[in-house]
């Protein structure tokens, strides 16, 4: 079991001016050596980017796909739009076992199932590039998101169950900045690899990543894990696997045009199974979600606020590229190239993350930076083409900028009041909320679109449509506000070092 020791912030303080912190010193770490062996002092940069790897490998293949879908259709000898089955093939993997995650790292380690989960994603990756058709595609797709949806929150609670408590704004800025890459370079590179390679190769990247990815793991992170639950909660885990699964499955469905009946039934049915399984959770001692984390005040605030913004982060990576190519007649290339921005953006504020959290505190950090995002993605909405390209591309990565400034405050906050022996469940709820509430973006941001389009009598998305939109989802983020102003003024201070 892991135990964090609380310190003075005098102590804390210091050791954060005095740079590199031993990440061993805060936590008591169950190592594969003996128990009479003292755990070895680790680096909290070389772990956070040792996890990375792997979070930069889900990135990348997910931004290099998207380019290279048609090319892949043409081999199938099937329409482009049927490749989207490849997509939720995927999504559907997540949202069945993300849940199960944090119960597995209990059982056998979070090292131990972190490896596997790297070795299941790289074999899927391996298995889709030798596909020969649509449906042996869709089924490695399926196991390659297995591996996807215990990479991320066991990474996740690695890290927080490896790096000391006040080390872990940087460690979550060190864990997120190779990742933020991984948008960048991915689409250029999925450009040249179906250019002038074979579509294959997309997948095959994977593997130095992830042959690599273990090696650094199996020499630099130690094994840690939490109290093993006595009971298996079997039907907690399918409930929430067919709530979560169509709920997602719903969510992608929205942006399709002419599957608005499929897409309400299984919204409907995922609904429906997640009231049933919340009258489960009630009753099981155990359960696979556990909802009585939400007790916990910033776990709370930080999910409800954290979902309320993503719903905005899901939305504009579907809203931006569909404005510059529909309403401004934009090549994909030209509009993927503006988009970049915000990762742009969002690279550039990692650094400064803990100096403006030790400075200003967590609450009034994320409501300033709050409002401004979501004032930032509201003026996208009257973009038009007579704005001068570099004060739309500015308007972006500012925008990116201060939306990754709250997701890494949410992302760090939101586990200071849990205990450790509950780390596990909490990093499996929060990655699960995370993703449900991504993927309702892009269902809102459709919604929205769609309605602005009958308001105005339109076939096709109009310039005033796409505004309606983003004022729509940007309102959504906006009342994150109220959320976020219910923190203490000292919440986090420890995290943050701020007095």
């Amino acid at each position: 079991m892991v135990k964090f020791r609380r310190r003075g912030l005098a102590s804390i303080n210091s050791e954060i001016r005095d740079g590199i912190v031993p990440a061993a010193d805060g936590v008591t770490v169950s190592s594969e050596a003996p128990s009479s062996e003292a755990p070895k002092a680790r680096d909290y940069r070389i772990v956070a980017m040792i996890i990375a790897c792997a979070l930069f490998m889900e990135q990348m293949d997910a931004t290099i796909l998207a380019t290279a879908l048609p090319t892949m259709a043409r081999d199938f000898g099937v329409p482009a739009t049927n490749l989207s089955s490849a997509l939720t093939a995927y999504l559907l993997a997540l949202a069945v076992f993300i849940p199960a995650s944090g119960r597995l790292a209990d059982r056998f380690g979070a090292k131990t199932v972190f490896r596997l989960a790297i070795v299941i994603f790289v074999a899927g990756s391996v298995l889709c590039g030798q596909a020969t058709n649509l449906p042996f595609l869709i089924l490695a797709r399926f196991l390659q998101g297995m591996g996807g949806a215990m990479m991320i929150p066991i990474g996740r609670l690695v890290l927080l169950r490896s790096v000391a408590k006040q080390d872990m704004v940087s460690a979550t800025s060190w864990l997120i900045m190779p990742a933020l890459i991984g948008p960048i370079i991915g689409p250029p590179i999925g450009g040249f690899i179906v250019t002038y390679l074979d579509w294959r190769w997309i997948f095959y990247l994977n593997i130095p990543i992830g042959l690599l990815g273990l090696v650094l793991v199996t020499l630099f992170i130690d094994e840690v894990r939490g109290e093993t639950p006595k009971r298996t909660d079997i039907p907690g885990f399918l409930l929430s696997g067919v709530s979560l699964g169509c709920l997602l499955f719903g969510f992608e469905m929205t942006s399709r045009s002419g599957e608005l009946t499929n897409t309400l039934m299984l919204i409907a049915i995922g609904a429906a199974a997640g009231a049933v399984y919340i009258r489960h959770a009630r009753k099981h001692a155990a359960p696979i979600l556990d909802l009585t984390l939400m007790q916990v005040p910033s776990f709370r605030l930080s999910v409800i606020g954290g979902s309320l913004t993503r719903i905005t982060q899901g939305a504009q990576p579907f809203l931006i590229p569909l404005m510059l190519q529909l309403g401004f007649g934009m090549s994909a290339a030209v509009s993927g190239t503006i988009t970049i921005a915000g990762a742009i953006g969002s690279l550039a504020m990692k650094s400064l993350a803990p100096r403006l959290l030790r400075r200003f505190g967590f609450r009034d950090s994320m409501i300033v930076a709050g409002l401004a995002a979501s004032v930032g993605y509201a003026i996208c909405g009257f973009f038009r083409p007579s704005w001068p390209l570099p004060l739309i591309f500015l308007t972006l990565m500012a925008s990116g900028f201060c939306m990754s400034f709250q997701f890494t405050a949410y992302n760090t906050i939101a586990y200071d009041e849990i205990p450790p022996e509950r780390m596990s469940a909490a990093t499996s709820f929060y990655a699960t909320f995370q993703q449900l509430m991504l993927s309702m973006g892009i269902c809102a941001g459709a919604l929205a679109l769609h309605v602005g389009m009958l308001v105005g009598g339109h076939a096709n998305p109009q310039l005033a449509d796409f505004t309606v939109a983003f004022l729509v989802v940007t309102a959504i983020s906006a009342s994150a506000t109220i959320w976020n102003r219910r923190f203490d003024k000292d919440a986090g201070a420890e995290l943050s070092g701020h007095k």
